[in-house]
């Protein structure tokens, strides 16, 4: 990204704000950089453990398989997941408040004895399921920001700092150079005119 500037004073200056409005904002974009990364690792490591833990209570009921032909599926169903909402990094993530289930009424006496049991099965692994779901959606989410956020770092360290710095070097030179020829073009000038009034004198 070439910086575009003016040999003047004027651009001068609006360079150098420029370069320390960035330096300045530098520290805290890694930091949140950083903080983003934690977070990150944090969201995969739960999403993992509730996987684990939904895959291991299947496991643990694997022994009903044969049984689950005869339970009635619509006993049991979603009926609405709550959903809050929390800040991190100044990332908005969802955070998973409640599911609420919609049963059916089943007859006690007639019923298979597992039936409870079963319906209390499928409500754990509902809500592992959706709780594991919520937090890949904020690992995506925060991974995502994590991203945009190094990009940024990238940009500043490696592009926009280093443009700066080197247009105000260009900056300075320039006016420097000027200043120069400008007082050697002043020496010339007075040198000149001293000789002028010296011939004229004689």
């Amino acid at each position: 990204m070439a910086i575009k500037f003016q040999y003047n004073k004027t651009s001068l200056g609006e360079l150098g704000k420029q370069l320390k409005m960035r330096k300045a904002a530098l520290p805290t974009i890694k930091s949140k950089e950083s903080a983003l990364r934690s977070e990150v690792k944090k969201a995969k490591d739960t999403a993992r453990d509730y996987q684990n833990r939904l895959e291991a209570l299947a496991a643990e009921y694997e022994y009903m398989v044969a049984l689950w032909g005869e339970f009635d599926s619509t006993l049991l169903g979603v009926e609405d997941v709550v959903l809050a909402e929390q800040k991190i990094a100044g990332v908005r993530t969802p955070v998973l408040e409640e599911v609420r289930f919609a049963e059916k009424p089943y007859n006690l006496f007639s019923s298979p004895v597992w039936y409870a049991d079963g319906v209390d099965l499928l409500k754990r692994m509902a809500r592992l399921g959706i709780e594991c779901e919520v937090y890949n959606r904020k690992m995506e989410l925060l991974d995502y920001a994590r991203r945009k956020t190094t990009q940024k770092v990238n940009l500043y360290e490696k592009v926009q700092i280093p443009g700066y710095e080197d247009a105000i070097r260009k900056i300075k030179r320039f006016m420097e150079d000027e200043e120069n020829l400008s007082k050697s073009a002043q020496k010339i000038v007075k040198t000149r005119q001293q000789q002028a009034a010296e011939g004229s004198m004689l």
